[in-house]
């Protein structure tokens, strides 16, 4: 069997769950691999068969998403070429975790197609959804990587096709510490502006990691580095707590250690506001921004903070072998 795993590259989590995925599905049959987008630190130990300019968007510095770089990089007639180039005819079925050019290629082509996506799980009906209603990012979120079938990662099983999160092997392995340190990963802000917010919380240290910058430094209770894999992985399970965006993949790593937990979901990110809605449904404080009036909340945070019990077991091969038995190609 020819399969194509299609991954979306804009952030780190696609790839870091990509990691787990990938040996399950080479025991299926005989696995290409595709990303698009360039948003991610995080590389893949495996030969990438395509890697394409897809669709994606850029993080601001002030908690939200950069728009005009965003459509500056946008580029329609790439991507209907990719979608037309992509040699999707040769594959009997497609993974598909959140990736434009493949989901098309084989909408328009008749390929099976699965989702297998955090996102997948936002889609259903009874998945935690903010109290302010986002028509736009609703769309998005339906028609960015159609598919045939939909099954999902969520913090919670919302429903039956949704499970718990894929933890990253070195994370499930991990021994993890309580040190007097706070972890903190928010791409949408400037490591400028959040180091100048935080260091207004005395007698508190905390480890930035910030996707602009080359070399980390040290300036009073504050240390600011580079995001790297294993420089994050380290400093995420040895700390008190994360203060982090409302994305999936760290939320659940920081759960699933029992680590506290803060989001600030991005600015008008209907997914990050969907996130933020199941967290705060669980106990986890939610932040609207990084303004004076919140950082009283983050010291109430740190001294009072607790993290939610969860259970979130090694699934991932049962998931994958589920959609090959109910979806073999031809059944789709």
């Amino acid at each position: 069997m020819k399969i194509l795993y299609a991954i979306q590259g804009t952030g780190n989590g696609h790839i870091s769950r990509a990691k787990d995925v990938i040996p399950i599905l080479k025991q299926k049959g005989e696995v290409d691999i595709l990303i698009s987008g360039n948003q991610a630190e995080v590389k893949l130990p495996y030969k990438i068969d395509y890697k394409l300019h897809g669709m994606g968007f850029a993080f601001g510095k002030k908690g939200g998403i950069d728009w005009n770089k965003t459509f500056k990089d946008f580029n329609p007639l790439t991507l209907i070429k990719e979608i037309r180039k992509l040699p999707i005819k040769k594959y009997d079925i497609v993974i598909n975790d959140f990736e434009p050019v493949s989901a098309w290629a084989a909408m328009y082509a008749k390929t099976p197609c699965v989702a297998l996506s955090h996102q997948s799980a936002i889609l259903a009906e009874n998945s935690p959804k903010p109290k302010e209603e986002n028509l736009i990012g609703k769309m998005v979120l339906k028609y960015y990587a159609p598919a045939n079938e939909y099954y999902g990662f969520h913090f919670d099983k919302f429903n039956a096709r949704i499970s718990t999160p894929v933890i990253r092997k070195e994370i499930r392995e991990s021994d993890a510490t309580f040190n007097d340190y706070y972890t903190v990963y928010l791409p949408a802000y400037s490591h400028d502006y959040l180091a100048k917010k935080l260091s207004k919380i005395k007698d508190v240290k905390w480890h930035i990691f910030s996707k602009n910058i080359k070399s980390a430094y040290k300036q009073d209770n504050i240390h600011v580095q580079p995001v790297n894999s294993e420089g994050f992985i380290k400093s995420l399970t040895g700390c008190e707590g994360i203060l982090c965006g409302a994305g999936f993949e760290t939320p659940a790593e920081s759960l699933f250690l029992e680590k506290k937990l803060m989001v600030v979901p991005m600015k008008k990110q209907y997914e990050q506001h969907c996130n933020a809605a199941a967290l705060e449904q669980m106990g986890v404080p939610v932040l609207k921004s990084l303004k004076k009036k919140n950082l009283k909340k983050i010291e109430n945070w740190i001294q009072n903070g607790k993290s939610p019990k969860v259970d979130y077991p090694d699934v991932t091969e049962e998931i994958v072998d589920n959609i090959f038995d109910k979806h073999l190609v031809g059944s789709i």
